[in-house]
């Protein structure tokens, strides 16, 4: 039935997780479809590849914005 609403409406996302602050992954928040903004900014089905990429996106994001701070 959430899948039927999805259909007829569209997806309605929200974030879900932040990886950095251009990129971010959303999930619907009626059939739970996840997806994630690519390299033009686009909305992407999130699949295990683009999971991986996204975390190791976040830990070199984490990493330095937590060196830059140490530093200032």
């Amino acid at each position: 039935m959430k899948k039927l609403f999805c259909n007829i409406f569209g997806h309605h996302y929200s974030i879900s997780k932040k990886v950095t602050s251009h990129i971010k992954e959303y999930k619907c928040i009626h059939c739970q479809k996840q997806v994630t903004t690519d390299v033009s900014g686009n909305l992407s089905s999130l699949t295990p590849e683009l999971q991986d990429i996204n975390r190791t996106l976040e830990r070199i994001y984490q990493r330095r914005h937590t060196a830059t701070q140490q530093v200032a």
